[in-house]
């Protein structure tokens, strides 16, 4: 990637502008007159120290950290507050900001999402929490505009949970995680490695933020450079960003697969914080003058070009300029990617798209965490000014990320110069993003200033013959491609860049409509509950054997949240379990609900002391491995095998709903992320990886003595008997990664609502 290199192996980071590889001993010694102490300059992080100052563990290699603050959205803040209820809550012991800004429209799917709503601020109002009503603000924005800071620790619900470049170290988790925090207790993690993002150069006046982060997700996704890893920006041209361009860049570092991120800060972010009403939340954050990197990824912002990533996934990267010079090759790698995802050939034309004009798109959308910043929209509105974005197929929305940017927009004259170029402006809400929002047609092309572009992501549904494409590229190009009527423009086409006034934040409409009642619980003020808000059903401890029914075999690449749970119309069942669980996997494999709770009734019968019939060969053949295998002690459920899954939403329904469905297992090749391994954990089932080449089918049975015993003991390794046709036919090797005792004691028990009952 043009601009982006990788590092091969760690390096030094001197004075805050030399970086030197570790195994450049010659130019070490005559920079510093020796060869620094790796691991003392490990400590010379900004990472480093945010890290170990909420570290309750006394042991700086693996933390049990503390957050400051939690915030959640309404697809998850309701499961959570259940889940948290059920083990015992009493009041939320630090602030937790609960937003509605994905379950936003009130009606969809055939529920009421404002019940969801006022669950939520019933909440607030009995555990004491912040809740910010509907269309006031995307729940990142909010973050950043009311709770961020420097040197602070924040844990959301959401994996786009990302404020680095305000100075705060934010992580976005399943909920399991947040209700840890809830009842007292701590997020425990190796600490990770930490991976310098060195800058130097600066941006062309039509490069934005988004064309910056994709040309880093372009250079480090597919190689793992930095999964489960800390980014630290770093590097002299961190001062040629404002704030708002960097929390742009920033946000999309949940694409790269990295744990966090972190930014040295500067004057600039003194100015927004002083700016938001927050001047004593600054902090000024430096590494030190000698600091050691697990890698370096070196970025020069001047080579960095308008970027597109095309369909389906944020690495998937070309510059616009590459793809307009050779479009017929690159969109024909694209559809014959669709067709492999649809199951059937010709699923997404976009061949058809193409003329002597160039590529014509239909759908432009402005919006979100990564799109609807001010700077983003204001860029927009400059070069949309006296223009037309035509009457013909394309259309262009746009969502500023809350109401105090939006309010400063109308101020100034923008939103009228997007009304008036016939661009749609609505309210602060995250439904492009994930399905639930100006979905596009079938067939068509959408470029968005949004944070994925996975498949299913924007509310296709391959499987039922819908089918469009969605590309991710900056606010500028799109506003350039709106100007040209719809055909796919850089943002370099266009002489209009760099002329935004400083945004003037107010907060009086916070002030009007957010409840803040952090501290000020009443317990004597009910939850409200509408009928579409159901507890979690009981969840059984581990048996002493366990018998498992493979239900699904997924062998793609990567397996991604928004398959094993789809986003989009189901967000309406997300307070149901167990209506939510009826979408499991159902646009990736439709038969594995009714073959999941057809091996729950198996479950079923064995608790009332009754063997189905369908299983007897199975459990015959378990026998003849384990003669003390019984009714008694066996426990049966079903499990998936995918190759990588859990790339992207930190939704922790992607596990809970396998579990509500008598799931016990996961048996993958590595997760794609931790926060999915963590939902597997969290839900009681066991985190399993192999290294074999799965020798069984969808029905097939694996068959774990003793593993209980095991997981008391500890034991990462376990063998799995590969049941088929009444037959033991083979083995796989089955290993867990290293898990804390809690972890441990959490899939023993069942899931972390029963583990927190077993303690009091």
């Amino acid at each position: 990637m043009d601009g982006v290199t990788l590092y091969d192996g760690g390096v030094y980071l001197l004075q805050g502008t030399t970086v030197v590889p570790q195994n450049d001993h010659e130019a070490l010694i005559g920079l510093t007159g020796g060869v620094p102490n790796r691991e003392e300059a490990r400590r010379g992080t900004i990472a480093h120290g945010i890290m170990q100052a909420h570290n309750a563990s006394g042991d700086e290699s693996r933390l049990k950290v503390t957050f400051d603050c939690l915030t959640s959205h309404d697809i998850t803040y309701v499961g959570i507050v259940q889940t948290a209820k059920a083990s015992g809550l009493e009041k939320f012991p630090m602030p937790y900001v609960l937003t509605t800004c994905h379950n936003t429209l009130c009606a969809v799917g055939g529920t009421i999402n404002e019940d969801d709503h006022l669950f939520g601020l019933s909440a607030a109002k009995h555990y004491g929490g912040i809740y910010v009503p509907p269309h006031m603000a995307v729940i990142h924005q909010y973050m950043r505009e009311m709770m961020a800071g420097c040197g602070k620790m924040i844990l959301g619900s959401d994996s786009h949970t990302r404020y680095g470049a305000l100075g705060t170290m934010a992580i976005g988790e399943g909920g399991g995680e947040l209700v840890k925090q809830l009842l007292g207790q701590t997020y425990d993690v190796a600490t990770p490695d930490v991976v310098a993002v060195y800058l130097e150069g600066s941006c062309q006046p039509f490069v934005g933020p988004q064309d910056v982060a994709l040309a880093i997700i372009g250079a480090v996704f597919s190689c793992g450079y930095v999964k489960n890893k800390v980014m630290e920006f770093v590097g002299p041209a961190v001062a040629t960003m404002t704030t708002d361009f960097r929390n742009g860049v920033d946000v999309m570092t949940t694409e790269t697969t990295c744990l966090s991120s972190i930014w040295r800060t500067d004057d600039d972010t003194r100015r927004y914080l002083a700016d938001h009403g927050r001047a004593d939340d600054y902090r000024q954050l430096d590494p030190a003058h000698v600091a050691y990197y697990d890698g370096c990824v070196r970025v020069d912002l001047s080579k960095i070009r308008p970027m597109i990533a095309l369909p389906f996934h944020p690495s998937n990267v070309y510059t616009i300029d590459e793809l307009n010079a050779n479009p017929r090759d690159i969109l024909a790698e694209v559809e014959r990617a669709a067709d492999k995802i649809a199951g059937r050939a010709g699923s997404l034309d976009l061949m058809s798209k193409v003329d002597a004009a160039g590529i014509h798109v239909q759908q432009g959308v402005i919006a979100g965490c990564a799109g609807g910043n001010y700077t983003n929209v204001m860029e927009a509105a400059n070069a949309l000014r006296g223009k037309s974005c035509g009457s013909g197929e394309f259309a262009l929305s746009v969502y500023p990320s809350s109401q105090p940017v939006f309010a400063d927009l109308v101020k100034k004259g923008a939103v009228y110069d997007l009304m008036q170029a016939g661009a749609i402006v609505r309210t602060a809400f995250c439904g492009p993003c994930f399905g639930a929002g100006d979905t596009p047609a079938n067939n068509c092309l959408s470029v968005r200033h949004t944070t994925r572009n996975f498949p299913n992501r924007e509310g296709s549904k391959p499987g039922n013959g819908q089918m469009s494409g969605v590309a991710l590229m900056d606010a500028r190009s799109i506003a350039a491609t709106a100007a040209a009527g719809g055909v796919l423009t850089g943002a370099d086409a266009l002489d209009c860049w760099g002329d935004v006034p400083e945004h003037e934040f107010d907060a009086t409409s916070y002030n009007n409509r957010v409840f803040c009642g952090f501290g000020c619980g009443k317990k004597e003020d009910p939850l409200v509950y509408g009928p579409n808000i159901k507890d979690w059903p009981q969840m059984e401890p581990l048996g002493e054997n366990l018998l498992m029914q493979v239900c699904s075999k997924i062998m793609d690449p990567v397996t991604t949240t928004d398959e094993l749970i789809p986003s989009g119309e189901t967000s309406s069942y997300r307070s149901n379990p167990l209506g939510l669980a009826e979408f499991t996997l159902s646009r990736r494999d439709p038969e594995y609900v009714g073959r999941a709770k057809a091996f729950a009734a198996v479950e079923a019968q064995r608790l009332e002391g009754r063997l189905a019939a369908e299983v007897a060969d199975a459990f015959s053949a378990a026998q003849q491995v384990e003669p003390a295998a019984s009714l008694e002690n066996t426990e049966m459920g079903s499990m998936i095998y995918a190759v990588k899954p859990g790339d992207g939403s930190a939704r922790e329904q992607a596990a809970s709903c396998q579990r509500v469905l008598g799931g016990v297992a996961n048996i993958v090749e590595q997760y794609a992320t931790k926060r999915y391994r963590s939902n597997v954990i969290n839900w009681g089932m066991l985190p399993l990886q192999s290294d074999d080449a799965p020798q069984f089918e969808v029905g097939d049975y694996v068959f774990i003595p003793g593993v209980r015993k095991a997981v008391e003991a500890g034991k990462e390794r376990f063998a799995g008997h590969i049941i088929r046709n009444g037959q033991v036919s083979g083995t796989i090797d089955l290993y867990m990664a290293p898990l804390t005792a809690a972890e441990r004691q959490i899939i023993l028990d069942g899931c972390l609502i029963n583990f927190n009952r077993n303690k009091k």
